[in-house]
């Protein structure tokens, strides 16, 4: 089965034949994958290197964490890429990104303000967790609607911490 693969504005082909291995923009990789106890964590040994991930599906794409950054994934088959792909040309993307915490944690800095312009993949929130410092990214360029959160907030799993708007926004409170 092959599936084009979306990470950061980066396209992949990733082909799936055999259980333990994989093929990435034509590359061949050994692969031993396994779900860990706690349900969103995952172990994988890719050509024996071990790669440990907090993985969350959120509509329709995966939020992966790794070593403390935070990557949006989106994985389509083929056909739901092409028809994604003419959708794309068809209409411009619009509403807003919802930045989302993605697991329990302290936030140590808030690195953007409401009415603040951000490009794609900018850093606007550090979150600690597991003793860990994650950088959590924008998906996308806009305008910073609101923050939801402070340094020194103690946030749940899933919590709106930034939302982010198109370039034309107004933000709520900004004259």
């Amino acid at each position: 089965m092959k599936y084009i693969t979306s990470v950061q504005g980066q396209e992949y082909v990733i082909e799936i034949d055999r259980e333990d291995q994989i093929v990435i923009n034509g590359e061949p990789y050994r692969i031993d994958f396994a779900h860990m106890m706690d349900g969103d964590t995952v172990s994988l040994l890719l050509n024996n290197r071990s790669i440990a991930a907090v993985v969350e599906e959120r509509d329709d794409t995966w939020e992966v964490l790794i070593q403390g950054e935070l990557y949006s994934v989106v994985v389509r088959d083929e056909r739901a890429h092409l028809l994604a792909k003419a959708r794309a040309n068809m209409e411009r993307e619009t509403g807003e990104e919802r930045i989302q915490s993605p697991m329990p944690g302290l936030i140590l800095e808030v690195l953007v303000q409401p009415g603040e312009v951000v490009t794609k993949g900018q850093k606007v929130i550090i979150l600690e967790s597991m003793k860990m410092e994650n950088e959590l990214r924008t998906g996308r360029d806009g305008v910073v609607v609101r923050v939801h959160t402070a340094k020194g907030d103690t946030v749940e799993k899933g919590q709106a911490l930034v939302t982010i708007g198109e370039l034309d926004s107004t933000p709520a409170g900004a004259s």
